[in-house]
């Protein structure tokens, strides 16, 4: 027999199996066929489940898109800071992170939910208020490259402002340009020779090394 808390858990179970359902049909839709080209029904059909069930879960396209979305920037946070926890030192990974967020933008999927559909789906607004873990952990890693001797002290908040808005820009160039690789690669050189300018020397590494 069932208890009670062996039946909450399966409820949970299976709320988190729908939800996780109806984002992975919403995402491979929202990629396919854009968030206008996207219906609810469509949804519904690819994740195996009826209007009532999403009703349950979500409030409208809108909603689910933003779940796509965030899980989209979670995934992005996750690929930047592998890319810093690499290196040895924070500004070798502060600058490994920023390339590994550039590069992200080549991968189609990412491309199309967080560069082409996102800013007519939730607005800037919305979307500033998502990306603002992404942000964060650029702020830590200049704070902790300050902290290592890596650059000097400097006022971060709009360090990081013009740091994070300049990849975030550069990202839409690289999804919307003729050749992404290419101006990947630009971007990458320009990108390096920018921080190399903050340290105020040459050669990677902090200077307590």
């Amino acid at each position: 027999m069932e208890t009670k808390s062996g039946s909450r858990r399966s409820q949970q179970e299976r709320t988190r199996a729908t939800t996780a359902a109806l984002v992975a049909a919403a995402r491979e839709l929202f990629v396919a066929e854009g968030f206008a080209g996207t219906s609810l029904g469509a949804i519904c059909d690819r994740a195996g489940v009826t209007r009532g069930a999403f009703y349950h879960h979500f409030e409208n396209k809108e909603q689910i898109f933003r779940e796509v979305y965030a899980a989209e920037q979670k995934e992005l946070g996750a690929v930047v800071r592998r890319a810093f926890l690499a290196e040895r030192d924070p500004w070798d990974g502060l600058v490994a992170g920023s390339r590994a967020m550039l590069e992200a933008s080549l991968e189609p999927a990412v491309r199309r939910i967080t560069l082409v559909e996102a800013p007519g789906a939730l607005g800037w607004t919305v979307m500033r208020g998502i990306q603002a873990g992404c942000k964060e952990q650029l702020r830590i890693g200049l704070a902790l490259s300050v902290e290592a001797g890596c650059i000097p002290d400097r006022p971060l908040a709009p360090l990081t402002s013009l740091l994070y808005g300049g990849l975030c820009e550069s990202a839409l160039d690289i999804a919307g340009a003729d050749d992404p690789r290419a101006v990947l690669e630009d971007t990458i050189t320009q990108l390096e020779a920018l921080l190399t300018g903050l340290t105020g020397r040459t050669g990677s590494g902090c200077a307590h090394r």
